[in-house]
């Protein structure tokens, strides 16, 4: 195989995909997108503000009214001497939103409630009046009992345990954490890897279709060999896809920094800095000093702990050795058939073991170090996207090592069969290929 031609393949894919107006399109907006996925939910929260609902209450039960207090998401008044169904039909004219009603007392000295609304409430509103009767209701069942200071006495019992999350370095460290954190990188990994490998491998297959069913690929291997053809043409993506990605990072970082510097987005640094004092040595953990630091503190603490050098690096190494991997298998089936309709069931086992990877992410972060989350880093099939999940909880290098060596393995030798395929099925017209014929191209010397 010729380098020199299978760099000018290469060149030809590259510079053909960056100049297509669909590449510089998506680079731009991808980035605006996830920026805005990141900053919207923020700003919904904290402009968001529910309208004030004007609630008239017809309280059969006689214990439920004194609990609805006013704020600013509700305003009760005590129409319970007044006829329910009157109210409906008047609730607009007197200024209502909401009518509520409250049963009288059952058998099991409980209340049902009922609400009456021209649309409907929201969650937060039917769940606070929901609280607010349960308050009610344990309030007279706990007085039933005239035990003496018995109210007190289950306000006392009550327990709010918190608990503070503490990682230890190789030098016993004690270092702030939070589990949501790790979960959140290890989801993201997962299918931003999946993703790439899928959204990729499947343009290369579809790269090799087009030039069978164009008969252009017979004017290339009277130029070049199957096999560096095939070859320059993964590689050449694969260098789109970085370059796209590269792009939607830098970019995607500049959006969010400029979204912080004008809507004010940030962390309390000096709190930040605080917490990470507490963090240092076991014995000197102040626990109660910590429960009074924010939670972002604590993300920002916990983010700085993260071992992003590794996660990065193993990052771009299962992207280019899982996309390769995969990206041979669907040159293979892509050279074995003449339009992508007849692709479907050549390329379900490959996209099976993805999903399987994919799926394995949310098992991941529940127990990073179970034996099917294990055997799923290290089966060459998923472990670009599953190892990847498990890097944020911390993996031995051992187990690093070897997931990277057996997937380098596997490719090395799926690439020789993919050649071998790609080589004998890309000049085959007019007849649907099968499994069977993959097999017999596969043996072919």
């Amino acid at each position: 195989m010729s380098f020199k031609r299978t760099g000018i393949v290469l060149s030809h894919e590259y510079l053909l995909r960056v100049k297509k107006k669909s590449f510089l399109i998506t680079t731009f907006v991808v980035p605006i997108l996830f920026a805005a996925l990141c900053i919207l939910p923020s700003l919904l929260m904290l402009n968001s503000k529910e309208k004030c609902q004007k609630v008239a209450v017809v309280d059969y039960s006689g214990i439920v009214m004194p609990y609805f207090e006013n704020g600013s998401t509700a305003e009760f008044t005590d129409c319970s001497s007044e006829d329910p169904a009157v109210l409906k039909d008047e609730l607009a004219s007197r200024g209502f939103d909401v009518l509520l009603v409250v049963s009288q007392l059952d058998s099991a000295k409980s209340v049902s409630l009922q609400t009456y609304s021209k649309k409907p409430t929201g969650i937060d509103f039917k769940e606070g009046l929901r609280n607010r009767a349960n308050k009610a209701v344990e309030a007279y069942r706990i007085g039933t009992y005239n035990i003496a200071g018995l109210d007190q006495i289950m306000k006392d019992v009550k327990a709010n345990v918190k608990l503070n999350e503490f990682t230890l370095d190789e030098s016993g460290n004690a270092q702030v954490s939070e589990s949501g954190i790790y979960m959140v990188i290890s989801m993201v990994l997962g299918m931003a890897i999946y993703m790439f490998i899928a959204l990729f491998g499947a343009m290369v297959m579809s790269s090799v279709i087009e030039e069978k069913s164009s008969r252009v690929v017979e004017v290339l291997v009277s130029s070049v060999k199957a096999t560096e053809l095939m070859f320059g043409k993964i590689i050449g993506i694969a260098l789109v896809a970085l370059t796209q990605f590269l792009l939607w990072i830098i970019l995607t970082v500049v959006l969010l920094a400029a979204a912080g510097a004008i809507f004010g987005f940030g962390g309390d640094l000096a709190s930040t800095a605080q917490v990470a004092d507490m963090a240092k040595g076991m014995g000197g953990v102040d626990v109660a000093a910590m429960a009074q630091n924010s939670e972002m503190s604590v993300i920002f603490t916990t983010l700085a702990h993260v071992p992003w050098g590794t996660l990065i690096i193993s990052f771009f190494i299962y992207f280019v050795l899982g996309y390769l991997l995969y990206a041979s298998m669907y040159a293979a089936v892509g050279s074995a058939v003449e339009n992508e309709a007849d692709s479907q069931q050549l390329q379900l086992p490959i996209t099976i073991p993805l999903m399987i990877g994919f799926f394995m992410v949310m098992f991941a972060f529940k127990n990073p170090d179970s034996q099917a989350v294990f055997w799923g880093s290290m089966i060459p099939f998923t472990s670009p996207i599953v190892m990847l999940s498990r890097i944020p909880y911390g993996v031995p290098v051992w187990e690093l090592v070897l997931s990277i060596a057996l997937l380098f393995g596997t490719f090395l030798v799926l690439a020789w069969a993919s050649a071998k395929i790609y080589k004998a099925g890309i000049l085959m017209f007019g007849k649907k290929s099968n499994w069977g014929d993959l097999f017999r191209w596969l043996k072919q010397k």
